[in-house]
């Protein structure tokens, strides 16, 4: 059951991690001010007051740490670079992703000019920066460098509970019908992990 749960958010997080398969989605990160059991209510990083609705068939993720130790060859992962003025490509989020998620690569919004890559990991390297990986997404390959420190986690079964003030939060939302904000999916900090996408 706990291997079923996990799936249904790694399943979740493949739909919402790469821009290209969520366009529709507004992203919202930030953190929790309140919830009501229905509503809830972000500060969002760039200073916004937002409240999304929270319906009760959205499941809630927390956050895990992980390392690249944790990860093995053939795992399907959301790495979102940016392009060193050097032309390096530099990771700053690392988070594995259901096997079947759909692999590419396009824009993101983590930070301007971010690219999401949803691909598998054929290996990696030791490097001076950190460590190299070599990720394949079906139609070609790209070089990714992880550089120590780069944030990396996944997500895992959590609860409504687990939404409290002063969490950190990432919500894919959509417009409702009354023009409000509706949560597709939720993802909340755990133990000081914070959501890294």
């Amino acid at each position: 059951m706990k291997r079923m749960s996990l799936m249904i958010f790694l399943c979740a997080g493949a739909f919402a991690s790469g821009g290209v398969f969520a366009q529709q989605n507004t992203n919202v990160r930030g953190t929790v001010t309140a919830f009501d059991g229905k509503v809830i209510s972000v500060k969002s990083r760039a200073g916004a007051d937002v409240q999304i609705e929270l319906p009760e068939s959205v499941n809630v993720a927390a956050t895990k740490a992980i390392t690249l130790a944790d990860i093995k060859p053939g795992t399907v992962l959301g790495v979102t670079t940016v392009k060193r003025p050097d032309g390096a490509i530099v990771a700053i989020d690392v988070r594995p992703l259901s096997p079947t998620a759909n692999q590419g690569l396009s824009p993101y919004d983590l930070q301007p000019g971010s690219t999401m890559t949803n691909a598998a990991l054929e290996g990696t390297l030791e490097s001076s920066g950190g460590q190299e990986l070599t990720l394949n997404y079906k139609t070609g390959t790209v070089k990714v460098l992880v550089p120590p420190g780069t944030p990396m986690s996944q997500s895992v079964p959590g609860g409504r509970s687990d939404i409290k003030p002063g969490e950190t939060i990432f919500v894919a939302a959509r417009p409702g019908e009354d023009g409000k904000m509706v949560a597709v999916r939720v993802q909340v900090s755990k133990d000081g992990v914070k959501p890294t996408q």
